[in-house]
């Protein structure tokens, strides 16, 4: 049998040896399932813990139209977990509360390293859903006039990790910047109502804030680092069927959305409590879902750049920390075989 352990030794695994590997999972899980393990001692209901979150549409969409319920069957009871952040997302699968979570690339890396047992196992959107806001009264046009300031950021997640290079490359000093880290919703309101100068922003909550005046005084799509869709360990070793059932959810809606554009952006603009032009925004304007979305080269270019500032900022205590998760994080057996005909 083929076991995780073989997979992490090269989260790059080649396509041709990915799928004959991601064959040998589905037959071993199979296989687990009849003999009661999967499904438990009694033989009763498995369970799919899978969260879905406002920057990731995609889960939006799997969860309105119950594509992953429909094909994993009576016997698998799917429970959807809302994340608020790729921070919450991470504390949920390192609690074990959700087997699959949506986060920024960054986000997963810093998890990794951090010791938490989770690898991508696809890769959902390129998106560019981080910037530096600030109120639409205020003065600040720049980043060098944050010195002495305060801004909103929520730690672990792409928006403040999108703050410390901005700053970097503007050559502000972080140490005279003050970061509160606040919740992405607590951030927006800090911002409106006059508690903090600026705010690390995501969307949708951002373009929703472009709508009552607020202004992005710095963007750089190269600081937003790609969604990543993380499971634990535990789960792929033990339903890799599950896995492949998810990612390829996801394939279908990948194509869905781009399909059904109108509709989607309805499902977003539900979700997330805003008008239908701020989530067309978001989709059109700021979400590329046209790329390549098996984990590879071009998310380990992003995140080898990221990286060593998570040993700046105290994130990580050493850069061998952050070398060990970019070896392991990645795994490509699942989206190289993604299918979303699979799923209806």
């Amino acid at each position: 049998m083929t076991t995780l352990t073989t997979l992490h030794q090269r989260p790059l695994v080649r396509r041709g040896l990915a799928a004959l590997l991601a064959t040998s999972a589905v037959l071993a899980g199979a296989t687990a399932c009849a003999e009661g393990e999967a499904a438990g001692d009694d033989g009763g209901t498995r369970s799919l813990e899978v969260d879905y979150a406002t920057y990731n549409p995609l889960s939006l969409v799997i969860k309105d139209q119950g594509w992953l319920e429909d094909a994993a069957g009576e016997d698998v009871e799917v429970t959807w977990v809302k994340s608020e952040g790729s921070n919450k997302a991470n504390e949920a699968l390192r609690a074990g509360a959700i087997d699959v979570g949506s986060t920024a690339g960054s986000a997963a890396l810093l998890a990794r390293a951090n010791g938490s047992p989770i690898h991508t196992i696809d890769v959902y959107s390129q998106p560019e859903w981080a910037a530096v806001v600030v109120g639409p009264d205020s003065r600040i046009k720049d980043l060098s006039e944050l010195e002495g300031k305060k801004v909103a950021a929520t730690q672990g997640t792409d928006p403040y990790f999108f703050l410390v290079q901005a700053l970097e490359a503007e050559g502000v000093d972080r140490s005279k910047v003050s970061i509160e880290n606040l919740q992405h919703a607590d951030g927006a309101a800090a911002l409106q109502n006059g508690a903090v100068d600026a705010w690390a922003g995501l969307d949708p909550i951002m373009a929703n804030a472009e709508t009552q005046g607020a202004q992005l005084i710095y963007r750089n799509i190269d600081f937003n680092t790609y969604g990543f869709l993380n499971a634990t360990e535990d789960f792929l070793e033990k339903e890799p069927e599950l896995a492949q059932l998810v990612v390829d959810a996801y394939a279908k809606a990948r194509e869905w959305v781009q399909e059904n554009p109108d509709e989607a952006v309805g499902i977003l603009a539900a979700e997330a409590g805003i008008d239908e032009a701020v989530a067309r925004t978001v989709l059109t304007e700021r979400t590329n879902l046209d790329f390549d979305h098996v984990p590879g080269s071009a998310q380990l270019d992003v995140l080898t750049k990221v990286g060593p500032l998570f040993v700046e900022t105290g994130d990580v205590e050493d850069q061998s920390q952050i070398d060990d998760a970019l070896d392991t994080l990645l795994d490509d057996t699942w989206a190289t075989e993604a299918d979303g005909s699979k799923v209806g």
